[in-house]
């Protein structure tokens, strides 16, 4: 369809949505009432804990709520006169779990309800887990807008009556910090959009080919693989992105792809290359191939917390292991053809992925060549064909999908209606292989994208994703178009939030087609 189509379709659906209905929220949540009372904030807002069991010692609910203050104002002045009824003057947040682990699958329902009555009047937010409370207080914040005449945030349609809960447990977003060095304060703007989103798991493709970019106290000299001495990340950055996004309801898978991604080892340690004039994959036939990896694993797990690891696997070109001699002679004494080494090297390395704690996440290649070897705990990561995550679950193995032809965020033909369409549970009508597929995840692999462009190529494609993700299907728009509305509010909430959304109109990373408001970009 031609862009300028699709946006005068855009545009009427925008026009037919809000004149139904006006919840605008991103993703939608699993139930909504409301009125039609409009309320004002009050610009002392506060935040009370009356009810909760959760102490919030480490400041996590109070840091979200004042930044949440601070996304209302989106840099005005809220300097308004308050009437004298009507103000909402607090927010009570009741969360009944004292524990503050961000462990996969952990509770992530809320309750937000507004009332119109009382004295004074609060929103109340009840949640089984301080994670909840954070996708809550993201809800409550997209209700709220600042009005130019009263010069005060406003909160229209109230009351509100919100219960909610995300339809899958993992709900991610890759980035590649090996094509192109991302500084930390872009990664740390990837992270705030996640959470507006409700997206919660960073998927960070540390390393490849192409550069070692991240400190290894185990190996130092592995980021002698960098690209320069200033696009590096220290361990103490590491920990600093894990915390930050913690802090934000996301945790951050890390990744080394194995065997075959792994050039840039040998810069510093070249006896991993098969030899020097063959350097990938890595030497199957050496111990010290896995003494580094276990010693990356092994620091790893003092600041990757999160369950998984995810240890690649995908696309081994073997060659280099029969053209070298002393790995060919390694195979004939071990009676070994190249797919059986390739296999060694992937079992192996997951052994040593789950002697340090993790759960093991591989791409689909290792499924498809020896899916009844791996172990049984492995998280099969599909991103080829349509037809493998029915395949995996059947064979009683836990999936994520991330089918490239809808979900990989490079592909810049691949339209937000697309993404949005995109089903995880295609072919799976089985129930207890349905809950195997732990969920999805969009993409953003980095050969063409650095600083400069990477948040107007993964949104809003990604919040169409994510809305897939997180809201029930019997929820969701029956086709694309009838969530432009929303979608388009949402994407034009994070411009004005800072990040750098590109229009829904035409392909990924486009740019507006001609003078307009927001929503008709």
């Amino acid at each position: 369809m031609v862009p300028a189509l699709r946006l005068l379709l855009a545009f009427l659906a925008i026009g037919s949505c809000i004149a139904a209905d006006h919840i605008d929220l991103w993703p939608m949540p699993k139930s909504v009432t409301h009125g039609t009372q409009r309320l004002y904030v009050s610009k002392d807002l506060a935040m009370s804990m009356e009810g909760s069991k959760y102490s919030d010692e480490k400041a996590i609910l109070k840091d979200a709520f004042q930044r949440m203050v601070g996304l209302l104002k989106l840099n005005h002045a809220a300097d308004g006169a308050n009437p004298s009824s009507y103000v909402l003057t607090g927010v009570n947040i009741a969360v009944h779990s004292t524990e503050d682990e961000l462990n996969f699958g952990v509770d992530e329902s809320y309750n937000l309800t507004i009332h119109t009555v009382g004295e004074p009047l609060h929103a109340h937010i009840e949640a089984q887990t301080v994670f909840g409370a954070l996708h809550a207080l993201q809800t409550f914040s997209q209700l709220c807008y600042f009005d130019f005449t009263s010069r005060l945030i406003e909160l229209n349609s109230a009351p509100w009556m919100i219960t909610d809960a995300p339809r899958f447990p993992y709900r991610g977003l890759l980035i590649d910090t090996s094509r192109h060095y991302l500084p930390l304060t872009t990664i740390k703007g990837v992270i705030d959009a996640m959470a507006y989103s409700k997206l919660n798991v960073l998927h960070w493709h540390i390393v490849d080919e192409q550069s070692f970019p991240i400190e290894i106290p185990s190996y130092p000299k592995l980021w002698n693989g960098s690209y320069s001495y200033s696009e590096r990340y220290t361990m103490s950055d590491a920990v600093d992105i894990v915390r930050y996004a913690e802090n934000r309801g996301v945790n951050v898978l890390a990744e080394i792809d194995v065997p075959g991604h792994a050039l840039s080892w040998g810069v510093g340690y070249p006896t991993l290359w098969p030899s020097d004039s063959c350097k990938e994959p890595l030497d199957v036939s050496s111990n010290f191939t896995f003494t580094v990896i276990d010693g990356i694993l092994s620091d790893f797990s003092k600041v990757f917390k999160f369950k998984f690891v995810h240890l690649g696997g995908d696309e081994v070109n073997t060659s280099c292991w029969t053209a070298t001699p002393h790995i060919k002679e390694w195979l004939n004494d071990n009676h070994m053809n190249v797919s059986d080494a390739y296999r060694y090297f992937v079992l192996r390395t997951q052994k040593i992925a789950i002697s340090h704690g993790y759960d093991v996440v591989n791409w689909e290649e290792t499924f498809n060549h020896f899916g009844e070897k791996l172990d049984r705990k492995t998280v099969v990561h599909n991103w080829l064909g349509g037809d493998v995550a029915p395949k995996v679950v059947a064979a009683g193995l836990r999936c994520i999908v991330s089918n490239q032809d809808k979900w990989y965020l490079d592909h810049l033909d691949a339209t937000w209606e697309e993404f949005y369409m995109n089903e995880p549970l295609k072919g799976i009508d089985n129930p207890e292989q349905q809950r195997l597929v732990i969920g999805g995840e969009v993409c953003m692999w980095g050969e063409q994208i650095d600083a400069s462009d990477i948040e107007q190529t993964i949104w809003p494609r990604a919040a169409a994703a994510a809305e897939r993700l997180w809201t029930p299907i019997e929820k969701l728009a029956e086709d694309a178009r009838s969530a432009t509305s929303r979608l388009s509010r949402f994407r034009c909430l994070l411009n004005q939030r800072g990040v750098a959304a590109a229009p829904l109109a035409g392909d990924g990373r486009t740019a507006p087609y001609e003078p307009g408001p927001c929503v008709r970009q």
